[in-house]
């Protein structure tokens, strides 16, 4: 004989989804401290290894690592197990510590706070994915502050200046 209980569970089982379906891609954008040009050629193949690393022990899927001294682009895809702003904390928080720990520079390493993410539909990754890919190329003739101007506009999303990223400081590795 089924109990009330086990009747109801039966019930609310059959209206349960098993799993979990999602497509969400995001496109997040942070810089270094003050926009200084310090990311060096010769670690930051290493250092989007790292990132890379982080994001997949998050069961989040890269697509696209890339950026340029002062500032890194990640396309990735995103599981919903993890809200943006905690991968976002421990991307940019566990590279500043190996970056540090490492000793890669002279001076003491540290993301800006804040980041910029953005999210695009399936047929927008080619376009996403090239741009991200030539960002030396993009930067040649537009600067990163008119870049993520143009971001925030294109999205729509509203913004006050002084809250933009803090200038560059004349610092080159």
């Amino acid at each position: 004989m089924i109990t009330k209980k086990q009747k109801r569970l039966q019930t609310k089982n059959i209206f349960q989804m098993p799993n979990t379906y999602t497509q969400i891609h995001i496109h997040a954008v942070f810089t270094v401290q003050s926009r200084i040009c310090i990311i060096g050629k010769s670690w930051k193949d290493e250092l989007y290894k790292y990132i890379t690393g982080i994001i997949h022990q998050n069961n989040h899927k890269l697509l696209i690592i890339n950026g340029m001294p002062d500032h890194i682009h990640i396309l990735f895809g995103m599981r919903p197990s993890q809200s943006l702003s905690d991968l976002m904390q421990d991307i940019k928080g566990s590279s500043s510590k190996w970056i540090n720990e490492k000793k890669l520079i002279a001076v003491k390493f540290s993301w800006q706070e804040g980041y910029g993410a953005f999210s695009y539909s399936k047929s927008e990754l080619p376009t996403v994915i090239n741009y991200i890919e030539k960002q030396q190329e993009h930067h040649g003739r537009k600067t990163f502050v008119e870049e993520y101007r143009e971001l925030l506009k294109e999205f729509d999303i509203d913004y006050d200046d002084k809250y933009i990223f803090k200038p560059v400081d004349i610092f080159h590795t």
